[in-house]
Order: C-alpha cells, then sequence, then structure tokens
C-alpha cells in the first residue's frame, strides 16, 4: 500500500464521495475530485487512480438512470469524441503535471464561457448544422479532456446544459457516455503506464466511500429543483478550472 498521510487519505476519502455524488446527482462536482487527487498523487498516477473510481461510479448511474439517456446525443458524439482520446492520449505522454493541470483549466473556463454565450444568444430550436458543429466541438473536448486527466465532466456536462436536458436526461445520457468511454480508456491507460498495481490498491480502499455518495446522490437527484441543478453544475466547473490553473 502507498504510504500516505491521514490527512491525505481523508483528502481522497472526500474526493471518493464527490465521485459518487457527481455521477448521480451534481456533474461538474468531478472536477473538484480531479484537483484533489492531483494535489495528494502525483498529477499522471492521480489519473489512473481515479479512472477505476469513475468507472465504478459509472456502473452505478448507468443503472440508476440507463432509461432516461438520449442516444442520438451518443451517437452523434462518437466520432469527435474518438479523435479526442487519441490526441489526449499523445499529449499526456509527452507533457509534464503542469502543462496537464493548465491545459484543462484554460479548456473548461473557455467552455464555460461559450457555453453560456450560446445560452443567452440561442433563440428557438437550433439548426441541425450548429448541433453537429457543437457535438464536434464538445466531443473533441470531452474525449481530450477525459484521456488526459478525467476532467471530461464538466465539458459534456457544459455540452448537456447548453441542450437543455432535464436532470434525469441529463444525468441518464451523461452516465452512458463516461460508462463506455472510460471503460474504452483502460487499454490505453494501461499502455503509457498510469493504471498501477500501488493505484489499485488506493482504489480498493476508496471504492466504499463512492457506492455510499453514489447512492445518496440518487436521493439527491429526485429532490433537486432544475435551476438549482443547472446553477450547481456550472459554479463546481468554475470552481474546479480555477483551482488547475492556480495550483
Amino acid at each position: 500500500m502507498p504510504e500516505l498521510t491521514w490527512f491525505a487519505w481523508a483528502l481522497l476519502g472526500l474526493a471518493a464521495v464527490i465521485v459518487g455524488l457527481s455521477k448521480t446527482a451534481v456533474p461538474g462536482a468531478g472536477t473538484i475530485a480531479v484537483a484533489i487527487f492531483a494535489a495528494v498523487l502525483p498529477a499522471k498516477q492521480s489519473t489512473g487512480v481515479l479512472l477505476l473510481l469513475l468507472i465504478v461510479a459509472d456502473i452505478f448511474a448507468v443503472t440508476m438512470y440507463r432509461r432516461h439517456a438520449d442516444w442520438k446525443t451518443l451517437v452523434r458524439l462518437a466520432p469527435a469524441v474518438v479523435v479526442g482520446l487519441a490526441v489526449g492520449a499523445v499529449f499526456l505522454a509527452f507533457a509534464d503535471d503542469v502543462w496537464v493541470k493548465r491545459t484543462i483549466g484554460v479548456i473548461l473556463l473557455a467552455v464555460i464561457a461559450i457555453t453560456l454565450l450560446r445560452r443567452r444568444m440561442q433563440a428557438g430550436a437550433a439548426s441541425s448544422g450548429s448541433h453537429r458543429v457543437a457535438a464536434a466541438t464538445y466531443g473533441t473536448l470531452g474525449g481530450f479532456t477525459t484521456m488526459v486527466a478525467n476532467a471530461a465532466g464538466p465539458v459534456m456536462s457544459m455540452y448537456f446544459l447548453a441542450a437543455r436536458f432535464e436532470v434525469k436526461a441529463f444525468l441518464g445520457t451523461a452516465a452512458w457516455f463516461f460508462a463506455i468511454v472510460n471503460i474504452a480508456k483502460v487499454p490505453l491507460s494501461i499502455s503509457i503506464g498510469i493504471i498501477t498495481v500501488p493505484g489499485l490498491l488506493i482504489d480498493l480502499v476508496l471504492v466504499p466511500f463512492v457506492v455510499a455518495a453514489a447512492f445518496l446522490g440518487r436521493w439527491i437527484a429526485g429532490r433537486i429543483p432544475q435551476s438549482v441543478f443547472e446553477k450547481l453544475v456550472i459554479g463546481f466547473t468554475v470552481v474546479g478550472a480555477v483551482y488547475l490553473l492556480v495550483v
């Protein structure tokens, strides 16, 4: 087992709780978990450790919201996500930890600004052309950020928010998206050495926190108003992005 202080374990436990909640109640909060893991562990190692916890949470999210997914949206995103994953794998193989953090932080803030601008300017139904452009843009950024730092939650949250999904459709579509993408990332992550045996030992300790938080999130999601949900998504995304830029 890796040698960590009790305070480091407490932070990782908190981050594991946030992972569970982010998948079943408050998308965007996962960026805070990314930031905590990157602060406690080396940034690249933290990516591998966090990935397996995310997959556990994805399984629970899919089970809870599987009937609410918008499959047309997922199919539209798929080609761009594959491109983003490939670019992210190359970037991760050469970039150092500082570049990883700064790059993700800049991307997240840019995505927030673009999304809020689109919502302000949007009038009536969007054209199919704008849907394709948005899917290509957000899909590529989502694939890149999830490969590099497991930080695609805020990127895709902004996309689903711009599409004006109600809470359960949002959570169901996001659940299937990340379950598929995160499982696809495992072979790539093993090949570049960011999934390790010490990391798996950390995951074994933290999985119960993820599971408990996933069930708590399901309870919260059934009671949270749409307006509050959207504000939380944006707020957590901003906090996580700023942290990655300044730390």
